[in-house]
């Protein structure tokens, strides 16, 4: 692997991104558009009836964030006119073929200009309905995959995915592929095409029955878990996405395309670029975070002791620039990326409780009243069946008890105690969604990562300063204290 300027790489390059309102796919645009501003085109695919519509969404939810904010600085009065040129939104869907773009002029000039094709498209939600997860992160890898071949000059696809399509596997997890039919319990006759007539069928049957649209939509969610946890994976998620990299691998099987998988653990706030902490909805482990800081978060589930695989942003975005100068017009290139800290750098669960206690004590939350909020110890409990039983002592008993005391509140507090029991279960749904990665046990092995860093520290022209991703240069409790946390409040929470 030999790696030259990566900002020179860059220079008169021709990148399609999918998924280009994402929080990943925002910070990837950024980067390559301050690192290089002398890239010949982006073309940002997002879901929108016509150009005019996608427009609007390029200036609203990208272009407007406060992420643009040194990019603007830079620019000034020519940030439009420049974005302009290098620049292009584009109408589309990754779940039909084509990706969806119904402008033939357009689709024709992307066949003929796109050199990278860079897929970050996905719904991210554990429980999401099974027939849209599947048509996104399962089908959509496949029409990407379907264009990126029609593309003349092309010479990557790079494919986000993430690390946890390992399901709930134990110690050192490989940087593999995963075969077509492949399952994690042995399960045999996954199969994706079968999957799609398991959902027609589902959806025939309720339409039949003239079910309500919520009453499909639980439905499908529901079937989404059953299908999962049937074939060995803990969600619709991840299950989906591993679907998606089979796809990939199947239709590659002969390697005519230069393809990168790039798996991520979770994914926190900036690091560094292009300023320390920016971060963009409440995401996974941070739910936790901000239940304790508002003093919500009376319990915790999970192992103190077990691993928490946590990477900067702007990390993952950098591994993926890198990746694309490493592999680009490789001949019989099929590599994949495991980005993480959990085999170099490792932090326990106990390590970012213990951060946050330390940041919401030293900068506490104002309640509506205006009052400090006041955190302390969290109680810590070490099974599904005992979360359930402190939730059912700490706030169903006591009102059911007060229902049996005072007859004449009999009424109110039946509606409490109703509107309480559907909160308890949702938050029960929600934990039991992600208890797997409370006691994960896993470490992602990162060796091809490795490898690529260190043939970028070992030319002379990579821009490893620029380019970082090594995560063991992260002190964790300064970038929970100082960066990661003070971003969420600010930048989320506001």
């Amino acid at each position: 692997m030999e790696l030259g300027s990566i900002v020179q790489f860059l220079e008169n390059r021709t990148i399609l991104v999918t998924g280009a309102t994402g929080f990943l796919a925002k910070i990837f645009v950024e980067k390559i558009l301050r690192a290089q501003p002398n890239v010949k085109k982006l073309y940002l695919l997002l879901r929108a009836p016509d150009s005019k519509a996608a427009l609007q969404r390029l200036n609203t939810e990208i272009l407007a964030k406060e992420l643009f904010r040194v990019l603007k600085e830079r620019l000034g009065s020519d940030l439009y006119t420049h974005l302009s040129k290098r620049v292009t939104p584009v109408a589309g869907d990754i779940t039909h073929e084509n990706l969806g773009v119904k402008d033939s002029a357009m689709l024709q000039e992307m066949c003929r200009e796109v050199d990278i094709v860079v897929n970050i498209a996905a719904t991210t939600n554990f429980d999401e309905r099974y027939d849209i997860s599947l048509a996104l992160n399962t089908f959509g890898a496949e029409h990407v995959y379907n264009f990126a071949m029609k593309c003349s000059k092309i010479k990557l696809l790079l494919h986000v995915s993430t690390a946890y399509v390992c399901g709930e596997k134990t110690g050192l997890i490989v940087e593999d592929p995963y075969k077509m039919g492949e399952t994690l319990n042995g399960e045999r006759g996954l199969d994706v095409n079968h999957e799609k007539q398991v959902i027609e069928e589902a959806l025939f049957q309720l339409n039949q029955q003239n079910a309500t649209n919520e009453a499909i939509t639980a439905a499908m969610k529901e079937l989404g878990i059953q299908r999962a946890r049937h074939y060995g994976w803990p969600n619709t998620y991840v299950f989906t996405k591993a679907m998606g990299e089979m796809l990939l691998g199947e239709m590659n099987l002969n390697k005519q395309l230069p393809l990168v998988i790039v798996r991520p653990t979770i994914i926190t706030s900036t690091y560094e670029e292009p300023f320390p902490g920016w971060v963009e909805g409440i995401r996974t482990v941070d739910s936790l975070a901000v239940g304790y800081g508002k003093g919500k978060l009376t319990c915790f589930l999970g192992d103190p002791d077990s691993n928490i695989d946590l990477i900067p942003a702007d990390m993952v975005v950098n591994t993926m620039i890198v990746a694309m100068a490493a592999h680009s017009n490789e001949p019989e290139c099929e590599v994949i990326y495991h980005v993480g800290s959990s085999f170099s750098n490792p932090v326990k669960y106990n390590d970012v409780k213990n951060f946050g206690r330390f940041y919401f004590t030293r900068t506490p939350w104002i309640n509506k009243d205006g009052k400090a909020v006041k955190v302390g110890d969290v109680t810590v409990l070490s099974s599904m069946p005992s979360f359930r039983r402190y939730m059912a002592i700490r706030y169903l008993l006591p009102l059911k008890g007060l229902q049996l005391v005072n007859i004449g509140l009999c009424q109110l507090l039946q509606e409490k105690y109703v509107d309480l029991s559907r909160k308890v279960k949702y938050v029960l749904r929600m934990v039991e969604l992600y208890e797997p990665y409370l006691f994960f046990k896993g470490v992602f092995d990162d060796m091809n990562t490795e490898k690529l860093r260190k043939a970028a520290e070992e030319s002379s022209d990579a821009e490893t300063d620029v380019f970082y991703f090594d995560p063991k240069c992260i002190d964790w409790e300064d970038y929970f204290v100082n960066t990661h946390l003070a971003g969420l409040v600010k930048y989320v929470l506001k």
